[in-house]
């Protein structure tokens, strides 16, 4: 789970809070606000992620200071999901969702006009395309193992 930041304005978004189902493969994207504070944070992920796809054993993350909210840290101890967090300058840690945050900016370059101000349209477009490729670790498309 990361954050793809310093976009263009969008609609007033501009980062994006992306999620990866580290089974399924399955790519969520949020979109945000610059202004996200500790205390939105776990209401957005309750809304597009627990609520849609269940409450999870664990959660990889940057080492954003939104991750290290006392709010958070209690959502997770009282949800008894296991927090890990990437290694500083080692993003690979959580190489899912880097490797997710690269295929959504391919993929926005490819939808996005001209002004380079419409990513936010063009990003239910990206995670279709992601989502419906065939996935070379599970070997399948990814919304199949969803439903």
């Amino acid at each position: 789970m990361s954050f793809i930041t310093q976009l263009p304005l969008s609609n007033s978004f501009d980062p994006n809070l992306v999620v990866v189902d580290r089974f399924s493969k399955v790519e969520i994207l949020i979109q945000a606000y610059s202004t996200i504070t500790s205390l939105d944070l776990p209401q957005i992920f309750i809304s597009h992620v627990f609520s849609k796809h269940g409450l999870q054993e664990s959660i990889v993350s940057n080492r954003g200071s939104l991750f290290f909210s006392s709010l958070w840290t209690q959502l997770f101890k009282q949800l008894k999901i296991s927090r890990d967090f990437s290694t500083p300058f080692h993003p690979e840690t959580d190489g899912q969702t880097e490797r997710a945050n690269k295929n959504i900016e391919q993929y926005s370059w490819m939808y996005v006009s001209y002004n380079q101000d419409d990513w936010k349209t063009c990003l239910p477009l990206a995670a279709f395309a992601y989502n419906n490729g065939e996935n070379s670790s599970k070997k399948a498309i990814t919304f199949s193992h969803h439903l």
